[in-house]
């Protein structure tokens, strides 16, 4: 019995988090209430992360966090933030403000998008959307914002 309640528990969570298939026996309004509720609180914590990439979006950041983070299960703020970043980077839709922010992250940690940040040792530069980051001795610089 226990093992049929920890599978129906499993399923909630895929449909509430990751974008899975509403299980039966589960009313579906209530289960969306649910999942958006989740997506609100994810993407407040993501903004404490990145409190720059959330302002630079300003407004939009709600509706522009919950699309992109809609189905897909999250890897932390911190990570989530990074990816989201990136994406938005690749897209050319990357504010001014979130292209400092993550040069100066690009900088200071490497993060591969499989396993979590690591510090960097050695020197490193990074550009993004105009703007360049360097770290050095463990203290990272925004040398150029990004321009508005």
């Amino acid at each position: 019995m226990s093992g049929d309640l920890a599978a129906r528990q499993a399923e909630l969570v895929a449909a509430l988090v990751a974008g899975g298939p509403l299980p039966p026996g589960f009313a579906p309004a209530p289960v969306a209430a649910a999942r958006r509720a989740l997506l609100r609180k994810r993407a407040g914590d993501v903004a404490r992360h990145w409190p720059l990439l959330a302002a630079g979006l300003g407004p939009a950041w709600p509706a522009t966090f919950t699309t992109w983070a809609d189905g897909r299960p999250t890897n932390g703020s911190l990570r989530d933030g990074w990816d989201l970043a990136r994406d938005l980077r690749d897209r050319d839709t990357l504010p001014p403000l979130g292209a400092e922010e993550l040069a100066e992250r690009e900088a200071a940690s490497r993060y591969d998008g499989r396993r979590p940040p690591r510090p960097r040792r050695l020197p490193a530069l990074a550009r993004t959307g105009g703007a360049v980051a360097v770290q050095v001795a463990g203290r990272v610089r925004l040398l150029r914002p990004a321009p508005r």
